[in-house]
């Protein structure tokens, strides 16, 4: 039987777009910083890839800063932040390790900001915070996901945006997981940087942007040649970002269809509930079109991913950012479930995911949950 992927969140597939571009740059063979011809082509291919990647958010091309990948945007932002004065950072508590642990690296203190129970940055919180801000703290730098990677929750960003700037600071919105999923205008977030990867969205793994509003100065974060206007050194990944454009235009094209299979994850989850007494994570808040992620009190999150391997569906617990631990989710923690926090997965669709996918993961997970009331069962006899 075939495997069904549905990790989409901690890796897309590369679309057939993606890798063809990244092949044509391959073949190139030039340095885009060489004047020669085939530096030249090297060159186009870079820009051609700006341009792709600008017009996914909204942005002139030139506002866009190409990084290895969203960790790498995520820092180069808080960096040039605090380089700007900001001395003790806002980093959500349900945010992605690579935004709060960039934070914390920097030695300032850094405080979290609490999410509600349905998955929510609590802006309430926010904005009392921000009323009795210290002058001597510099100016407020606040950052949020507009999507969460593990609950797939939609965040109030632009709302953020304004209580953020009616305290003078700096609003950092890590996009990574919203792009090719949800529309996202630079503009309309508030924004005053913001990060991508190309890898969530179907490019080639190693390759990211970070996008600056005219509010944000971005400080050099590598050092060397004047590579990206000066903002990043060192040679372009230039297969990485030709297949980044690639993937970037394509999610713009695919965009509608991309939301149209929110049904689809809606009926897995459906069967899934009807099946088991489940914790359906963020339903009360607005959710990414694919993204499903729930907890089964005494089926533990480890048992659940192995059982669903052996059936031939890939599926996750939590984000996959630390070499293949299952530590319990900090995300769901800071909603308050803590009991859950080590017994939830998350199933997570993309561009290449159909309807059949989403009908085999329900029927794997429900066995699996089968199987394993039975021992509990057995055990208990």
């Amino acid at each position: 039987m075939t495997a069904v992927y549905l990790d989409n969140n901690a890796t897309a597939p590369i679309r057939p777009e993606a890798a063809d571009a990244a092949a044509c740059a391959l073949a190139i063979g030039g340095n885009p910083s060489s004047i020669h011809a085939a530096g030249r082509l090297a060159r186009a291919a870079v820009e051609k890839a700006r341009e792709q990647v600008a017009a996914l958010i909204g942005v002139k091309p030139g506002s866009l800063t190409f990084t290895s990948g969203g960790t790498e945007a995520n820092a180069l932002a808080i960096e040039s932040a605090i380089t700007a004065g900001a001395k003790r950072p806002i980093i959500g508590l349900a945010e992605h390790a690579s935004v709060m642990a960039s934070a914390m690296a920097s030695g300032l203190m850094t405080e979290g900001w609490p999410v509600t129970p349905d998955g929510r940055a609590d802006l309430d919180w926010l904005k009392t915070r921000l009323t009795t801000w210290n002058a001597k703290d510099g100016a407020p730098f606040v950052a949020i996901s507009l999507v969460n990677n593990e609950t797939g929750v939609i965040q109030p960003v632009a709302e953020a945006a304004e209580i953020v700037h009616a305290a003078g600071g700096w609003l950092h919105v890590d996009a990574v997981q919203a792009a090719g999923k949800i529309a996202v205008d630079f503009a309309s977030t508030g924004a005053d940087t913001l990060s991508l990867s190309a890898h969530k969205l179907g490019g080639p793994q190693g390759a990211g942007a970070l996008a600056a509003g005219p509010r944000a100065t971005l400080s050099r974060r590598l050092h060397g040649g004047g590579q990206e206007r000066g903002r990043r050194a060192g040679t372009e990944n230039l297969s990485g970002i030709a297949g980044f454009g690639a993937a970037a235009e394509a999610a713009l094209r695919d965009l509608p269809a991309a939301q149209a299979r929110a049904v689809w994850r809606d009926a897995a989850q459906a069967r899934v509930t009807g099946a088991a007494d489940v914790e359906v994570f963020g339903t009360s808040a607005p959710r990414v079109p694919g993204t499903l992620c729930f907890g089964c009190d005494g089926f533990d999150a480890e048992r659940q991913v192995m059982a669903m391997d052996l059936d031939g569906v890939m599926v996750s617990a939590g984000a996959a950012c630390s070499s293949g631990k299952m530590a319990p989710s900090m995300v769901l923690i800071s909603m308050g479930f803590e009991a859950l926090a080590n017994q939830s997965i998350r199933a997570s669709g993309g561009w290449a995911t159909t309807q059949a996918d989403w009908d085999r993961f329900a029927e794997a997970w429900i066995a699996a949950y089968t199987r394993h009331q039975a021992r509990r069962r057995a055990s208990a006899a």
